[in-house]
């Protein structure tokens, strides 16, 4: 099988045997591991004013850094970060990608038209308008969600070039949800469900990603559908085994190695709870994608990663007896 086989049979909470898939939601290290800035920390202020040429050597080189990425360190998936992120240069990526991997590679981007927690410079005002206007905050949720629907529906009458969306609003902080089940209920809910429905009537699949504790609301996440579950932060209390208690098997679930662990703790901290993850998230022989329960970020060294990533190549396999 090819990795993009892989995954999906994956998503599908299908065995798979063999190695554990993995990938990152963004691998940041590309700097140090390749000498290259990643695709979504460069700026083109000037795209417009450079030539066809100038523009197709930047596009081939964010491909090849993609690609060169998931080769590197045996992903299965690709995140892509269209840069720019207009409809043309977007489905112009993911065409030099396909060219240059073929069907080696899962390939997703972002698309997730529901409320986030705000930023502390707008935090207040969208609290009190929780409470206070929620209808508003809906009919701006409609507007989202069509846009949505319409930018996917315009890249797949495009050829269908990336598999799926991976929706990475974030809704909880590491103690609790940002949002309470009931708001989420009423502001959330109903507008993750029908983008879900949406891109799987176009064929895509969908990953949630959302960081700290989603134990209180993981039910309500769950019930709206999506392929996966990421990150499943252990920052925030998140564990393998009672999320499994609460969702069944018909979810796949991505991440759970400690960020926080991989940043400052010590090799053996790092070691135990890689293996921790894995056997954890392995034990029901399906449904499970392994990585970070985060990201590769800035700042996470290089060489805990590579050693998260060596230890997955030793132990990540089902066919270990």
């Amino acid at each position: 099988m090819t990795h993009r086989e892989r995954f999906i049979k994956t998503l599908k909470c299908e065995p798979v045997g063999g190695q554990v898939p993995t990938f990152e939601l963004v691998f940041f290290l590309t700097m140090e591991a390749f000498g290259k800035i990643h695709p979504n920390q460069r700026r083109y202020d000037q795209w417009n004013q450079m030539s066809q040429t100038e523009r197709k050597l930047h596009m081939d080189e964010m491909a090849e850094l993609y690609i060169q990425t998931a080769k590197r360190y045996d992903h299965s998936a690709i995140f892509v970060h269209p840069n720019p992120g207009d409809y043309e240069n977007t489905q112009w990526l993911l065409e030099t990608i396909r060219e240059k991997s073929g069907d080696e590679y899962y390939i997703m981007m972002h698309g997730d038209p529901t409320w986030a927690i705000p930023d502390g410079d707008s935090m207040m005002d969208f609290s009190v308008r929780m409470f206070e206007d929620p209808e508003g905050l809906n009919e701006e949720s409609e507007r989202r969600l069509e846009a949505s629907l319409e930018f996917a529906q315009k890249l797949n009458a495009g050829g269908h070039l990336h598999d799926g969306f991976t929706l990475c609003s974030d809704y909880c902080f590491n103690t609790n949800p940002f949002f309470s089940p009931e708001q989420f209920d009423e502001l959330i809910a109903p507008y993750l469900k029908r983008v879900i429905d949406g891109y799987r009537e176009m064929g895509y699949y969908t990953i949630k990603h959302t960081d700290g504790n989603i134990m209180p609301i993981v039910k309500q996440i769950a019930d709206c559908g999506p392929d996966a579950l990421h990150s499943l932060d252990p920052q925030g209390g998140v564990s393998i085994p009672e999320v499994r208690k609460i969702i069944g098997d018909n979810i796949a679930l991505v991440g759970n190695v400690n960020c926080g662990l991989l940043q400052s703790g010590t090799d053996e901290e790092c070691r135990e709870d890689v293996l921790r993850s894995l056997r954890q998230g392995m034990e029901r022989g399906f449904g499970y994608v392994f990585s970070t329960s985060n990201c590769a970020y800035t700042g996470l060294p290089l060489r805990r990663y590579e050693m998260m990533i060596d230890l997955w190549r030793e132990y990540g396999s089902y066919d270990q007896k």
